[in-house]
């Protein structure tokens, strides 16, 4: 939408089964939409005809176990073939990677840029299939690819719905009772549209920069979500003993019914993880005041109760 407002010529790439984003059909003068799967070169190349810059947001979001490998070879395998034809075509490159891709901080410490993300102790294949995607857009740079990577944090929006982040707002409004003891980094969509298009247009090359507004707790995000929708906070603190319990639980229920789990170990141990991040580094590079995300979380709710 931003890019849409300034005026510019925009082609966006879809599945052929994908439908057009309701949010973006008042912006068709401004869009020209190409069926494209990351992981056909072919159509790749004809969309990236013409074109002289790229913002790779394209990948597979998956927590569960059984999508794993493919979601690994799908997310850094597309990655290396816009990677390719950005070198190749000479286009500039901004790639959306994800905090997931990044490791954790020594206790007390803030994680950033040059925190490392340990492999041989990591189960989430969406954490791994974005450090690798990384790996090929580094490889890029170092071949002559002129590129920046972005880290965003948890992205809230009031145009999401119930999909993504907005399931937390949907599993509040429920009616949610507990809270974990974790806490993590969160942003408003539209600053980190902000920061993309800002270091895109910029001299920045061959940079990595984490997005991130504010580190929240997950007992206060949850409790400000329910204050929006006026209704009980939760009040349980969840250990993650029984968040332990919680995930076994789910993944036998799973197995019997044949449905997919409710929650998985990856998930609950997240829940209770610290994690807190620098924003210091994309600040400096760009000056950007990010969106309180108070703010953020009553335009979520607000557009949810319409």
């Amino acid at each position: 939408m931003q890019l849409a407002n300034a005026g510019n010529t925009i082609r966006c790439t879809k599945r052929a089964s994908s439908a057009i984003p309701k949010i973006l059909i008042p912006y068709q003068q401004n869009i020209e939409w190409v069926n494209a799967d990351i992981m056909d070169i072919f159509a790749l190349e004809d969309a990236f005809t013409c074109v002289t810059q790229v913002y790779h947001c394209a990948a597979w979001v998956s927590l569960k176990q059984k999508d794993k490998q493919l979601m690994i070879r799908n997310n850094v395998t597309g990655t290396a073939n816009v990677v390719n034809l950005c070198n190749e075509l000479g286009i500039r490159l901004l790639h959306v990677s994800s905090i997931a891709a990044i490791g954790q901080a020594l206790p007390g410490k803030l994680i950033n840029e040059e925190t490392h993300l340990d492999e041989n102790n990591e189960e989430d294949g969406y954490a791994i299939s974005k450090l690798h995607s990384e790996m090929e857009v580094w490889r890029g740079i170092a071949e002559g690819l002129d590129a920046v990577i972005v880290n965003p944090s948890l992205i809230i929006g009031p145009n999401a719905g119930f999909t993504g982040t907005g399931a937390l707002f949907q599993t509040v409004h429920k009616g949610l009772k507990f809270y974990t003891r974790g806490s993590g980094g969160f942003v408003d969509v539209r600053d980190v549209a902000r920061c993309m298009i800002e270091l895109m247009n910029s001299n920045i090359t061959g940079e990595r920069y984490i997005i991130s507004a504010e580190n929240v707790s997950y007992k206060n995000i949850t409790a400000q979500i329910a204050d929006s929708f006026g209704i009980k906070r939760p009040s349980f603190l969840a250990k993650p003993w029984i968040m332990e319990v919680v995930w076994r639980g789910a993944t036998f229920f799973s197995a019997i019914t044949g449905r997919d789990s409710a929650m998985d170990k990856v998930a609950a141990q997240t829940a209770s993880l610290i994690n807190n991040y620098d924003n210091a580094k994309i600040k400096a590079a760009i000056g950007i005041d990010f969106k309180p995300i108070s703010e953020t979380v009553k335009d979520v709710c607000a557009a949810l109760n319409k």
